[in-house]
C-alpha cells in the first residue's frame, strides 16, 4: 500500500518537473514578451506576418504592413523579429 502510493507520488513528480512546469515557465515567458511590446518593434504573428508597430493599447497592437496597418490582439504576437 506505501509503496503504490510512492510509485503515485513520483509519477506526478515527474510529470510535473517535465512536462507542467515547463509549459508554465514557457507561458510565462511570452506574456512578459507580449507585455514588453513598444511603437517601432518588429514582430511576427502566430500567422507568419511580419509587420512593424505603430501603436499599443493594453490589448491590442496596431501594425504597419506594406501599404497599411492592421490591428492585432496581443496573444496574437508569436515573437519579436531582430530585423
Amino acid at each position: 500500500m506505501a509503496f503504490s502510493l510512492i510509485y503515485i507520488a513520483a509519477i506526478f513528480g515527474i510529470f510535473y518537473f517535465l512536462l507542467i512546469r515547463p509549459q508554465q515557465k514557457k507561458t510565462k515567458q511570452l506574456k512578459d514578451m507580449r507585455d514588453s511590446l513598444k511603437v517601432g518593434d518588429t514582430v511576427v504573428t502566430i500567422g507568419g506576418l511580419v509587420g512593424k508597430v505603430v501603436r499599443a493599447t493594453e490589448e491590442e497592437l496596431t501594425l504597419s504592413v506594406g501599404t497599411g496597418e492592421l490591428t492585432f490582439k496581443k496573444w496574437a504576437i508569436g515573437n519579436i523579429s531582430e530585423s
